[in-house]
């Protein structure tokens, strides 16, 4: 039985029971006990203080790209930061709320002749979760720009990190570790051409579509690359590229994408990112870690 948040501002709207497959990139996921978008930081504020008081489960997520959620779902609410949306830019620095993608945030700063957040041109999750996981691409990673970020923690209170206190590391920050809430972050950037930036960032967007599968649902890349190898390469020398379980398959464009080709479940992307982590590890003795962030309870 769906239990009630009870909530001292009466515009947050919360739904009940909503499959999480249809805020997901795999399109994949079971429903979300009670789900809110909040419209600004007091509406998060409010929903934290009242998860905390009414001990209600609380998961944040952002723009859902590089995420499975399990087939059973998730208890308690989940808050979908997509409506902080707002980016600012002052001097050489561009301030951004968590739910703003990150793509916008690049072009932003391109649009306004700055360098620095051009390897993020195509990425399609938000700033948020650019923070939380030190998002990069095409040799570039979030923590090189990264200035501070503004942050809510799981008992209400709000601090700011710099980068230093972000201990940031390959597809790691402070965040996964403290379970902070990430409300904004800023970047340092430098001034350049305009044009050449703008340039070099669509250069960056076409080399994306020519490589990766982006006409089929799925949550960008897997695995993480581990040291002295490449995935891809790996999974193709395994014989694993186009291997399906389900409706998940390795993508035959790039190996190191799993693809909803049509019905697939998250069980599905799951067994199959197993059974190629268990191949992979079999055949060239490398153990294959997730970069995708996987929550929620089995079916």
């Amino acid at each position: 039985m769906t239990r009630v948040l009870r909530l001292a501002d009466p515009e947050i709207k919360l739904q009940t029971n909503v499959p999480l497959s249809t805020i997901t990139f795999t399109k994949t996921g079971g429903p979300a006990e009670m789900l809110a978008f909040p419209e600004n930081l007091q509406q998060v504020e409010c929903l934290v203080q009242a998860c905390q008081a009414q001990q209600v489960p609380l998961t944040v997520i952002g723009n859902a790209s590089n995420l499975i959620i399990r087939d059973g779902g998730i208890k308690g609410l989940v808050m979908v930061l997509t409506k902080l949306n707002k980016i600012s830019v002052a001097g050489n620095e561009v301030t951004a709320m968590a739910g703003a993608r990150i793509i916008d945030t690049s072009f932003a700063a391109g649009r306004a002749g700055l360098i620095g957040l051009e390897f993020a041109a195509g990425i399609p999750g938000s700033v948020g979760g650019a923070v939380f996981m030190n998002a990069g691409a095409y040799g570039g990673e979030t923590r090189e720009c990264f200035k501070s970020c503004q942050v809510l923690t799981r008992s209400g209170q709000l601090k700011t990190y710099t980068n230093a206190e972000m201990k940031f590391s390959y597809r790691h920050s402070l965040v996964q570790d403290t379970g902070d809430i990430v409300l904004s972050a800023t970047f340092s950037l430098k001034p350049g051409n305009r044009r050449v930036i703008l340039d070099q960032m669509n250069y960056l967007n076409a080399l994306r579509r020519y490589k990766q599968p982006l006409d089929f649902p799925s949550c960008g890349s897997v695995f993480k690359r581990p040291a002295g190898h490449f995935v891809g390469p790996m999974i193709i020398k395994a014989g694993l590229q186009g291997k399906q379980i389900g409706g998940a398959q390795d993508s035959m464009k790039h190996a190191g994408f799993i693809i909803n080709v049509g019905g697939a479940t998250a069980t599905d992307y799951l067994n199959l990112i197993h059974y190629i982590q268990k191949v992979v590890d079999a055949q060239f003795d490398v153990d294959l870690q997730t970069e995708v962030r996987i929550i929620g309870q089995e079916a």
